[in-house]
């Protein structure tokens, strides 16, 4: 089912500026940037470009805009290489889901723990 931690949103006030903080201080490569939507962009830093595990760069006031009592967006993206089989599969043992969600960048589902903490399942091939 979930094979890999993919993915952690990091809220920032502005997407350029830490962009350039993580890949001009920390050394951090840029995996992917792409336009989400009118004022945002979907960015991806990571350590290097052999590791799997990234940062998204995400606006926080694009996030508030959707939500703005609370940025209710998940931290933690999941990974998986067959998004159906483990939607399927969550569904069978009584985790609480939500709709799929194929965008542009990816399939992926929200899913609940016991205490009702978001999360996200991410297909990445």
């Amino acid at each position: 089912m979930i094979n890999k931690i993919g993915k952690i949103s990091v809220y920032v006030h502005n997407q350029e500026e830490a962009k350039e903080f993580w890949l001009q201080k920390l050394g951090f490569v840029l995996k992917l940037e792409q336009p989400m939507g009118p004022n945002a962009s979907w960015i991806e830093v990571g350590p290097s470009d052999n590791e799997f595990t990234t940062l998204i760069l995400y606006s926080k006031s694009a996030m508030e805009q959707q939500q703005p009592s609370k940025v209710a967006h998940p931290s933690v993206l999941f990974s998986t290489t067959d998004i159906e089989l483990a939607y399927e599969e969550m569904q069978q043992k009584g985790v609480k889901v939500g709709e799929m969600l194929r965008m542009p960048f990816g399939t992926m589902f929200t899913f609940y723990d016991q205490d009702g903490n978001e999360y996200i399942l991410r297909e990445d091939k």
